[in-house]
């Protein structure tokens, strides 16, 4: 499998035919429905008493399973293996290492996007972005140009699909103003520029984050969409199913945990420098982080270290009132391609530290808050008093060091 990486990177998506091969499409359909199944037997059991009997299968405008979270991993079994190893076979696993510039790029989050049971109609244009507790658009974008892009993701359907639409070229640029007129009015109509994707069973469409993009319609129509990404930055919760597959899938997992487990202890160095006021050893971790990133893929940790900061602040003192509702409320799960480790990661680090850290970080949290609260249609965030797109203006790396430093 050869992919125009040259393309991807410049368009910010690329149609990949055949990533399910032919010859496996029926047994990964029938792996994923019996998987349906099972989702849906939980969806049951965990409906309220005011929904339907199927529960968010019959309320979610796109049921979605979740392979490698609770609670339909520990339910993973023999039938499952066909599901899993889809996301190991060259035309996913290799096309997106040659994508990530990558020799070993990890499946991260494993999922399956369904047809809702009545019609939801479209959903709101979007990029999978949210500002408020990783970086502005800006902290994306020039790390992408920089370094090429830490995490792709993939749309794979099991049956033909059309439902997607991307804005070619849109992860490398902000909003333009009829984008922000046309989607503040209405994020549910098409786009200027808009592409649909009309993906045969078994091919891919794999994009890069923060491209605009569009579930065109959530109807009733047979939908069964592999749904996930690569990375070289995982969090698995349980690991448990792997034992299930062919040596080589299990020789897969086994390295992308403990990739995983260097990447935590990479990241605490990191922080750990910065407790010493260690500026060469801040640099050198970061390096460890991601190898061969430049000054912009830098700053990008940094500021994602900002947040990382928070979750350890809220772990050891609960009870400040300085960090925003939004932005508390997001603080409790993980994002491992952002180092946001989640709230366990805390346990590494005493009150003292977290006080520490926190003196450190606070004036570039300033930088990335506004004067006052806005909003930019687009995102996954809402109204909010930080920057939707704009990284700090004339302050780099160094500058961050020297605040603490000096």
């Amino acid at each position: 499998m050869k992919v125009d990486r040259d393309r991807f990177l410049a368009e910010g998506y690329l149609v990949v035919p055949n990533v399910v091969p032919p010859d496996q499409l029926d047994s990964v359909r029938a792996s994923y429905e019996h998987l349906v199944d099972k989702q849906r037997a939980l969806w049951a059991a965990q409906r309220k008493p005011d929904d339907p009997p199927g529960g968010a299968w019959e309320t979610s405008a796109q049921p979605r399973l979740g392979l490698s979270r609770p609670p339909l991993v520990h339910e993973l079994d023999a039938q499952a293996v066909p599901a899993i190893e889809a996301w190991l076979g060259e035309n996913a696993h290799g096309a997106s290492s040659q994508l990530l510039g990558a020799t070993d790029s990890a499946a991260t989050d494993m999922m399956l996007m369904c047809n809702p049971v009545r019609n939801h109609g479209p959903a709101a244009w979007h990029r999978d972005l949210h500002p408020i507790d990783t970086a502005p658009l800006y902290g994306y974008i020039d790390d992408i140009v920089e370094n090429g892009p830490r995490y792709i993701q993939w749309n794979i359907p099991l049956y033909d699909d059309n439902v997607l639409w991307v804005i070619p070229g849109s992860h490398l640029r902000r909003n333009t103003e009829e984008e922000n007129r046309i989607m503040g009015a209405n994020p549910r109509l098409p786009l200027p520029g808009g592409v649909q994707t009309q993906l045969k069973a078994g091919d891919g469409v794999v994009y890069i984050l923060p491209l605009l993009h569009w579930g065109s319609n959530y109807s009733p129509t047979m939908r069964r969409t592999i749904h996930g990404g690569f990375s070289d930055f995982v969090l698995y919760p349980d690991l448990g199913y792997t034992r299930l597959l062919s040596p080589a899938g299990q020789d897969a997992f086994a390295r992308w945990e403990a990739r995983s487990q260097d990447k935590q202890r990479h990241t605490e160095t990191a922080l750990r420098a910065i407790i010493a006021k260690g500026g060469p050893a801040y640099i050198a971790a970061l390096d460890k982080l991601h190898s061969g990133r430049g000054e912009k893929g830098r700053m990008l940790s940094t500021v994602f270290l900002s947040k990382l900061v928070q979750v350890i602040r809220v772990k050891k003192h609960p009870e400040v009132q300085d960090i925003p509702v939004d932005l508390r409320n997001r603080l409790g799960g993980s994002h491992p391609i952002t180092l946001n480790w989640g709230p366990e990661f805390a346990d590494r680090f005493t009150t003292g530290d977290a006080d520490t850290l926190w003196a450190r970080f606070k004036h570039l949290d300033s930088l990335l808050r506004t004067e006052k609260e806005m909003f930019i249609p687009g995102y996954q965030s809402g109204p909010m008093i930080y920057h939707f797109d704009d990284m700090p203006a004339n302050y780099s790396l160094a500058d961050f060091i020297t605040g603490w430093t000096t």
